[in-house]
């Protein structure tokens, strides 16, 4: 498996033969293209339509964030792994009202489910006051599965969150990192703004591994299929961002990687991390995608960028009927 590289800095990116030379007033690095699967722009980069397609010949996908970190897009090579029929099985699950249900009911148990196994694990290791919470998820899983419709389905799904969230401030002791309210544009503290950036990234992750499968990422069953964006994505990322991004936001905090001083305030208003700030967080990603647990099934150890993949190869597997979908679950 390819690995990312992350771009913070301003400069040119391009290509020389078959090597990617990332170039700003200060250095040229060189980073041989069979290795990179993943390219994320943070800072001013400048690229020409030669190293698009460039990207596009070896399979690399080019996600950009602006200036306060916020995703703006992924270029998306062409597909080279389409297949008709996956498509065909993929759309006829989400236009059938009761298949496309079925689906989204999974990812919200698997949501609710991994943000319970969060909790349980607080609640056993450190003795936190989080037995209400806990049950309360159970609660809202059983509700969302006597649900019949998509946006019912949701609301619950975000009543679940909302509940969940209530119960970081047990977690990291509040202080510095205290929760108050889940803010998104812009956050109006640091945890929110470690929650959004975190988000942001789970879901370019989940984007790119889909890509390495036969789904289509704009196909999805819990958020709505539009014209604006990708949706297959979110589904999925829902299932996970309880074991990814808030672990490791309690991680930094506990452990203290991550202090006050890696925020700073916009004149415009908000919280957001400071370049160094954005730093450790991206090196603590990628750290913990390339860690590894031992499957339950498989008998072997996979990472956790695996566990994205074969989330979307299960989810294939039960729109052609060959094995039915079951979201995964964390066991600590």
């Amino acid at each position: 498996m390819g690995k990312c590289i992350y771009i913070l800095s301003s400069g040119n990116l391009k290509h020389k033969d078959n090597t990617i030379v990332i170039e700003n007033e200060n250095e040229r690095k060189f980073v041989p293209v069979e290795t990179t699967d993943e390219i994320f722009i943070f800072g001013e980069v400048d690229l020409n339509k030669r190293f698009l397609e460039f990207c596009t010949s070896n399979k690399i996908m080019l996600h950009f964030f602006n200036h306060h970190h916020y995703y703006q897009g992924t270029y998306y090579p062409r597909e080279h792994m389409n297949s008709g029929a996956v498509i065909l099985a993929q759309a006829r699950n989400c236009l059938d009202a009761e298949k496309r249900l079925v689906l989204a009911k999974k990812f919200v148990a698997g949501a609710i489910n991994n943000m319970k196994i969060v909790l349980l694990y607080y609640f056993r290791h450190a003795d936190l006051a989080l037995g209400e919470t806990i049950e309360a998820m159970d609660n809202f899983n059983e509700l969302s599965q006597r649900q019949n419709g998509i946006l019912e389905l949701m609301a619950i799904e975000g009543n679940a969150r909302d509940r969940y969230y209530s119960a970081f401030d047990v977690i990291t002791g509040g202080g510095t990192f205290a929760m108050e309210n889940r803010s998104k544009r812009p956050p109006q503290n640091r945890l929110n703004a470690l929650i959004s950036f975190l988000n942001s990234l789970c879901y370019v992750t989940t984007l790119a591994q889909i890509y390495k499968t036969h789904l289509d990422p704009r196909i999805g069953f819990l958020h709505e299929t539009n014209f604006r964006r990708f949706s297959l994505n979110l589904d999925i990322a829902e299932i996970f961002k309880p074991i990814l991004v808030d672990r490791l936001i309690f991680s930094l905090i506990n452990k203290k990687q991550i202090q006050a001083k890696h925020f700073a305030g916009q004149a415009g208003g908000g919280i957001f991390l400071s370049e160094k700030g954005v730093q450790i967080v991206l090196q603590a990603w990628e750290e913990r995608l390339m860690a590894t647990i031992q499957h339950p099934r498989l008998k072997r150890n996979v990472s956790y960028r695996s566990l994205l993949r074969m989330e979307a190869y299960k989810l294939e597997k039960h729109i052609l009927d060959d094995e039915e979908y079951e979201p995964f679950a964390m066991r600590w």
